[in-house]
């Protein structure tokens, strides 16, 4: 009997975790044969279900394992929500594959920048999405700039974070303090305190920095402060 399509594909790179039974479409074993990509497979809860050795080392670790982990964990808060919405639009049947650069957070914290293609798996009977092959590429990796923290680190209190919201989306101080039932001075002062917690020297330079950081959802209006970054 010849092998199934996954089993075939399965026998072409080492994998870590639980090998599932859903078959995928035509064109899915260039992720597995090119060299230094970081494979993944998800159900359709953009769980982990199956990665390759390379996802492992470079995501994984004996205290986190992977597989039941759910995938947007280890994708930068800032970019999450744009990246949802494209999976869901796969999982919708609107699309087959789509391609995209995300924010990868690795097992130390360490950001990186790396191009993302994920590809629909069709179930054998069924035109439904069984799954869903995730691959990254390691030799296009850019290390993450030095300013771009941790997902986890509490950055800004509330009131900070409803203040760099309203001022990213171009809320000058009067409507904003009147909005947010402070004085006038108590907005220039959180502003102040934004601005040397930032190290920047305008507000103009404030919401760069902020998007530069990932301190605001990218693809989201008006903006938003990632809950992550809020004490």
């Amino acid at each position: 009997m010849s092998p199934t399509p996954h089993a075939t594909l399965m026998d072409r790179t080492p994998v870590v975790g639980p090998v599932g039974s859903s078959e995928p479409a035509d064109g899915l074993t260039e992720g597995f044969d090119r060299a230094g990509a970081y494979v993944a497979c998800l159900d359709t809860s953009l769980t982990v279900q199956q990665v390759n050795q390379e996802f492992d080392r470079r995501f994984g670790g004996a205290a986190s394992p992977l597989c039941g982990k759910h995938f947007c964990d280890l994708i930068h808060p800032s970019v999450r929500q744009p990246l949802v919405q494209q999976f869901s639009r796969m999982l919708e049947g609107k699309r087959h594959r789509f391609t995209t650069e995300v924010i990868a957070v690795g097992q130390d914290n360490t950001t990186s920048t790396l191009p993302l293609s994920a590809m629909a798996v069709r179930g054998g009977h069924t035109p439904d999405v069984a799954a869903i092959l995730v691959v990254m590429s390691a030799a296009d990796e850019r290390a993450g700039s030095p300013e771009v923290m941790a997902p986890r680190k509490k950055l800004l209190s509330e009131i900070d974070a409803r203040i760099l919201e309203g001022i990213a989306a171009g809320v000058s101080t009067i409507p904003l303090a009147s909005r947010l039932y402070l004085s006038r001075q108590g907005v220039e002062y959180h502003v102040t305190g934004l601005l040397r917690a930032l190290k920047v020297p305008n507000r103009a330079a404030l919401v760069s920095r902020a998007y530069s950081m990932g301190v605001l959802k990218v693809g989201t209006w008006p903006p938003k402060v990632v809950e992550d970054f809020i004490k």
